[in-house]
């Protein structure tokens, strides 16, 4: 609103005018971002019931996958780590 206000007037502050149309560009992206993590939060919390036509559940399914993977590549870190201490001593 205070941009079309300036914008308004016969002669408009060029800085002003930039410094608020960069400040809506701020608000917007902060708004995007919270929202994306309002869906990421939400697709991790949802009970995984597709619909007909949902792709929801096989992506469920392959980020679940993903997760078991990370965690055995941990686990195995930690053997690898344990057992070169034991050969260590």
């Amino acid at each position: 609103g205070t941009v079309i206000l300036e914008l308004s007037k016969e002669k408009a502050g060029e800085r002003l005018l930039e410094r608020q149309a960069a400040q809506f560009s701020a608000a917007v992206q902060k708004v995007e971002s919270e929202l994306s993590a309002q869906i990421r939060y939400l697709t991790q919390v949802a009970t995984g019931q597709p619909h007909e036509g949902s792709s929801y559940s096989a992506r469920k399914g392959c980020q679940m996958a993903l997760n078991r993977v990370d965690y055995a590549r941990l686990k195995l870190g930690e053997l690898a780590r344990a057992c070169e201490q034991l050969l260590e001593t």
